[in-house]
């Protein structure tokens, strides 16, 4: 009787298990899931999938991995869902950019089912929804970017199509966890004005780095040319205060030689012969400047005794005693002055008395 029951319901779960209809199934794409088991009594499940049994029509439990006992007729597999990360094409779209340019794109979509229940009763297709909601999700970002965002941040983009993604597919039991967009192809015309842009722009940089190294080299030139001027003006300074110093020093020297040559002169006046010395000395200095009076000049004046030398030397002499006398005779007048003044002083004082 047990056995003939069993058949019967082994019958009837094939015949219920050949039309009941299967997860991840879309015309446009044909990735099954794990076939629905047998009811067989005794069940094994594999790691990673979670079989939804119902129990006459009606949710009872999911089954785990490993061993499981069901009750024949009475209880039925009617879902099994992977809870694995799945992988799915989205399939190649149009849109619009905000500055109105049509693009062709498509992308992958990774996902998993966080709850069996939900994506086996939430939903009819899964797979169908979260493509569907990916695709009208891909236009609405593309719609908010222009052309060049859209290359230049894929990445936001790919983040707010998954934030989307999941703001609807949780009352579906499923996580997306990442969108990756794949191609994105533009139209011929938009493609060539796109290349002649970064033609433009790459000419442009190549002109701006020139500027910009003419630029710099006419500023070292320059700078090199103050640095030069800045140390020739030194050097020159340098050289025009050693040039006065060596002057000032010669001066001095000059100086100092001539009044120890004066002082030696007066001493030897001072001695014996000394006048016949210094006349001696006149004399020669008249030989040799009547000597040197053509060489300078083509205008020569000339005292009416050229050839008197005596009487030159006798004219030189007078006027050196003159010029001694009258040396000796100030001091000699000073001390009378004060003597008188001393007498006048006396006398008043006298008188006052």
């Amino acid at each position: 009787m047990l056995r003939t029951l069993c058949r019967t319901g082994g019958l009837l779960l094939k015949q219920t298990q050949r039309t009941a209809p299967k997860l991840w199934v879309t015309p446009a794409q044909q990735r099954w899931a794990s076939s629905l088991p047998m009811n067989t009594l005794v069940l094994f499940v594999p790691q990673q999938e979670a079989w939804v049994v119902e129990r006459m029509g009606r949710f009872h439990r999911i089954l785990e991995p490993g061993l499981n006992f069901l009750i024949p007729i009475l209880d039925r597999i009617r879902y099994v869902q992977s809870l694995k990360e799945i992988v799915i094409d989205v399939p190649e779209q149009s849109a619009v950019s905000l500055d109105n340019v049509t693009l062709q794109i498509d992308g992958v979509l990774y996902l998993r089912i966080l709850d069996p229940f939900k994506a086996s009763y939430g939903v009819e297709d899964p797979e169908y929804a979260v493509t569907q909601l990916a695709q009208t999700t891909m236009r609405s970002e593309l719609g908010k970017l222009t052309l060049d965002k859209v290359f230049r941040e894929r990445e936001s983009l790919n983040s707010n199509i998954v934030h989307s993604i999941n703001q609807a597919s949780d009352e579906w039991g499923i996580r997306c966890l990442r969108y990756e967009i794949k191609d994105i192809h533009v139209p011929p015309r938009v493609k060539e004005s796109m290349q002649m842009q970064v033609e433009a722009e790459r000419r442009k940089r190549a002109t701006v780095l020139e500027s910009e190294g003419t630029r710099e080299a006419a500023i070292n030139v320059a700078e090199g040319r103050k640095q030069a001027q800045i140390l020739a003006s030194e050097g020159e300074k340098a050289e025009q205060i050693n040039k006065a110093a060596g002057e000032a020093q010669a001066v001095l020297a000059k100086a100092e030689a001539k009044s120890k040559a004066i002082r030696m002169l007066s001493d030897a006046l001072t001695e014996q012969n000394g006048n016949a010395a210094a006349s001696l000395s006149v004399a020669e200095q008249y030989v040799s400047a009547f000597s040197n009076l053509a060489k300078e000049s083509n205008t020569i004046l000339l005292p009416s005794n050229t050839g008197d030398i005596s009487g030159m030397v006798t004219q030189a002499m007078t006027i050196y005693s003159t010029l001694a006398k009258s040396t000796k005779a100030a001091p000699e007048a000073a001390v009378v002055v004060e003597e008188e003044k001393s007498e006048e002083a006396a006398n008043q004082s006298a008188l006052s008395q």
